[in-house]
């Protein structure tokens, strides 16, 4: 079996528990619940249901994203596990409404609930299968890398402390004759719409593309330029096809007196060294030359890195070079986010280098913080 088959497996048995799991407290939630009049076990057992339907729906997503590469999609299908994970957050966010519309409901037409020790009794147990059920779900997801499962066990542990409230909210009642039962169900709507929100938002964020993960990006770029022969790593770019499939665009600074043979062993020693390492598949190497023979473009380069370096908001330059037959110098330098106006910082830097270097003609690339 190998380690996507293995993965897949996985996750699928996991699911398959949470299902079980969740279907049989449901099902005594809403018993309980009918039994005692009491709409927060009700709404509690509704969303037991939804994080049975929410496993059903992974199991399908892990199915499809691992269709093997085919003419149309020759990177697989790993994203179909991102539009799982948007339907699974638009089912939490209807559950959620529904539940909040109920629990209206019975604010406005009030029903006096009614416990008993046993109900009390199951749903303690319910709330100790979810901390059990909660802490092993996300554990796995963390150990196969699926934010599904991850999501899953942190909604489950989530669900306990709910279930823990509504306890807390029969003894009340027991106690003091105080019923905040309707109360407590619309609370644990709110809850339910904002997890929903919340899960739609950061997947939405992932189909958009996120900045690459920090101690990844800054990994491979050490681990690049830590090979003889290359002055320097820069403009990573990873895109994420699933969780085992990254593609990978890098540029390197070599001296400008390497040949193109040189230049392809370099590439393909990336490319070796990054996908044993990471299992990131560097697609692209781009390449900027280096001066190393002209003392005037090392003394020129050190005096424009000083100046731009301390421009505000100017994060990073790289690949320098004079070329001296076509009096043509460029660079590329990489602008914060947080700049009110990106060009105009370029343009600024222009103007200053025209006026110190007029006789040269000067490109500024103006590159995106994609990357740490």
């Amino acid at each position: 079996m190998d380690k996507q088959m293995n993965r897949d497996y996985v996750i699928i048995r996991t699911s398959v528990i949470g299902i079980i799991a969740n279907v049989l407290l449901a099902a005594f939630k809403a018993v309980i619940g009918t039994a005692t009049h009491s709409i927060a076990i009700v709404m509690d057992a509704v969303n037991n249901l939804s994080d049975a339907l929410s496993s059903i729906i992974t199991i399908v997503g892990t199915k499809l994203a691992g269709k093997a590469p085919d003419k149309d999609h020759p990177l697989g299908h790993g994203r179909y596990e991102d539009l799982t994970a948007m339907v699974i957050a638009v089912i939490v966010l209807y559950a959620g409404v529904t539940a909040l519309q109920e629990s209206v409901k019975k604010i406005l037409n009030p029903e006096t609930p009614s416990y008993t020790n046993v109900s009390l009794l199951i749903i303690a147990a319910a709330v100790l299968v979810k901390l059990l059920l909660g802490r092993y779900v996300k554990s796995v997801g963390v150990k196969v890398n699926s934010d599904s499962l991850v999501a899953s066990g942190s909604d489950a542990l989530f669900d306990s402390i709910i279930s823990i409230s509504t306890l807390v909210a029969a003894g009340l009642y027991i106690g003091f004759d105080i019923s905040l039962e309707s109360y407590l169900g619309a609370i644990i709507s709110v809850v339910i719409i904002k997890a929903g929100i919340d899960m739609l938002r950061e997947t939405i964020s992932k189909i958009l593309g996120e900045r690459a993960d920090s101690k990844l990006s800054t990994e491979i770029k050490a681990a690049i330029a830590e090979i003889d022969g290359i002055n320097g790593a820069y403009d990573l770019l990873l895109h994420n096809y699933g969780p085992n499939t990254i593609i990978g665009e890098i540029h390197i600074e070599v001296p400008d007196t390497y040949t193109a043979a040189k230049i392809d062993e370099l590439t393909r020693q990336i490319q070796e060294k990054v996908y044993t390492k990471y299992g990131v598949a560097i697609a692209t190497v781009g390449v900027y030359s280096m001066n190393t023979t002209d003392d005037k473009a090392l003394q020129i380069k050190s005096d424009i890195t000083r100046f731009v370096m301390s421009e505000e908001y100017v994060l990073q330059m790289h690949g320098f070079y004079i070329n001296e037959e076509k009096a043509l110098m460029v660079f590329d330098i990489v602008v914060d986010f947080m700049a009110p106006d990106r060009y105009a910082v370029r343009d600024q830097i222009l103007k200053k280098i025209a006026e110190k270097y007029p006789e040269y003609q000067v490109q500024i690339t103006l590159d995106l913080d994609v990357s740490d």
